[in-house]
């Protein structure tokens, strides 16, 4: 069992509900993406995502988008995340890591390089967002040779004759979206996210995670108190603003431990 699941397992089986934060690669600029990893682990967060920015990034809202463009621009490139989550992990960085990605930038780089240098960056799985459970043939077994969890999304919208399937292919944890629509625009209802989970949860023990559209504390506590805890991407980039350095990284802490002092609550 990787390092993502069975740190997630064991601290879900000990009452904890699991705060996991999304980054973007590279933004607001690698050396603050760099210490943003840092802050976030000293902030007591379970695992942490990374996103690789992607010029169409189809399930992403516009704060994700934005955030996107700007690494983009500041010339991020799949290597150069790589380089940046190994130089965190040389810095201290202990937590369970995957990449969040969409297919082309894999298709790009070629299937087993990718997990192959995914794996030697430190990451311990990869989310990839418009590949499906049924048509991962060709990478998923790559990403597992490499060590790599995969995590796939199950949503509202999923019927549930589909939802053993997609879990079957699925380790680390499952990705419950809570809304239909991208990620950052909508309100989740705890009621509805509640019952995706108890679908989730009748086919799979892998521990079940919340994300789309957790929007502060009060909601993370909302959602976690029928999940095993929350992906915050969409707020956690709101937060950081237009700031950059120890600014930012002031900024992200503060909204972290915010966060993680409403789930122990």
């Amino acid at each position: 069992m990787s390092r993502l699941e069975s740190s997630l397992r064991r601290a879900r089986d000990g009452g904890h509900k699991l705060l996991v934060p999304f980054l973007t690669g590279n933004y607001p600029d690698r050396d603050t993406f760099v210490d943003l990893l840092l802050e976030a682990q000293a902030a007591g967060v379970d695992a942490v995502e990374v996103g690789i920015p992607f010029s169409d990034p189809s399930a992403d809202g516009p704060v994700i988008q934005r955030a996107s463009a700007c690494a983009l621009a500041g010339g991020a490139t799949v290597r150069s995340i790589f380089a940046a989550v190994s130089a965190a992990r040389h810095r201290g960085l202990e937590l369970p890591l995957l990449y969040m990605t969409y297919y082309n930038p894999i298709l790009a780089f070629g299937g087993e390089a990718f997990a192959a240098a995914a794996a030697d960056s430190g990451a311990d799985g990869v989310l990839v967002v418009d590949l499906p459970a049924e048509e991962s043939g060709e990478f998923a077994p790559a990403a597992r040779v490499a060590g790599l969890d995969t995590v796939f999304l199950v949503a509202p919208t999923t019927p549930e004759s589909r939802i053993g399937p997609v879990l079957a292919g699925c380790s680390g944890f499952a990705y419950c979206v809570s809304v239909a629509g991208v990620t950052g625009e909508k309100q989740p209802v705890a009621a509805i996210v509640g019952e995706l989970v108890e679908k989730v949860r009748s086919v799979s023990d892998l521990p079940a995670l919340v994300g789309f559209g957790v929007s502060g504390p009060a909601a993370a506590r909302s959602i976690a108190a029928v999940a095993d805890g929350v992906i915050v991407g969409s707020a956690l980039l709101t937060a950081l603003g237009e700031r950059a350095g120890a600014p930012a990284v002031a900024a992200a802490g503060a909204f972290l431990r915010e966060l993680r002092v409403a789930l122990d609550v």
